[in-house]
């Protein structure tokens, strides 16, 4: 399995000969990107905020007829010009001999988000091919029984997300082997990544920070 990193919460998953990609935002976004997103098999996007869902660069992707895509109804009601296939907690994604179940995430609220902005359908993806890798999406911590080998988590905090001492429970929760930190590239959300460091290293985690366009074989 090969895991390659774009900005924020953007990641590229290759395993069984499938390309799985998931959460192309629209931080940093650059066109050049299309060189590679366009020649994928399945398109994932966890919910509507610009970060994890770049309109543009979706028509695109999906220009070709063989990229699958999936995504909530609320995502698909925010952009109206998206088409998709909706998928909701609970459902199973067959991308050839790979498995993905869409997981339960949970958007946390500050007041900035009001309105329009609140997250009301947020949704996981664990994607099951050589191994087994849980990307949580924007969520704070929540019960739950998922176990996975690699888990792709957000540290923020913020009120938003999971910070560092929340993730690092939460992947010990998931039994996971290897934590790919992320959700930290905005200028907006600063975070000290040496401090997350410490935490993870005071709570036994095994982490691996990637570089934008970093890949890594797990």
């Amino acid at each position: 399995m090969k895991i390659t990193k774009f900005v924020q919460s953007c990641v590229l998953i290759e395993t069984n000969g499938k390309k799985i990609l998931v959460d192309p935002g629209s931080i940093q976004y650059e066109p050049s990107l299309l060189e590679g997103w366009k020649q994928i098999d399945a398109l994932l996007v966890t919910h509507k905020h610009f970060d994890h869902c770049n309109p543009e660069a979706i028509k695109e992707i999906t220009k070709n007829t063989d990229v699958k895509f999936y995504t909530s109804q609320e995502v698909l009601d925010y952009y109206p010009n998206l088409e998709a296939e909706k998928v909701k907690e609970g459902d199973i994604i067959n991308v050839g001999k790979v498995k993905i179940e869409v997981a339960r995430a949970v958007h946390g609220y500050i007041p900035i988000l009001k309105g329009e902005k609140e997250v009301h359908q947020n949704i996981g993806f664990i994607i099951q091919g050589d191994k087994r890798i849980y990307i949580t999406s924007d969520t704070i911590c929540f019960r739950n029984d998922y176990k996975c080998n690699i888990l792709i988590a957000p540290i923020t905090n913020h009120g938003i997300v999971m910070g560092p001492y929340e993730a690092a429970l939460f992947a010990k929760e998931t039994e996971a082997k290897l934590v790919v930190p992320v959700h930290y590239d905005s200028p907006k959300y600063e975070v000290d990544l040496e401090k997350v460091r410490q935490i993870f290293n005071k709570e036994g985690i095994n982490y691996k920070f990637l570089n934008i366009g970093e890949s890594i074989e797990v």
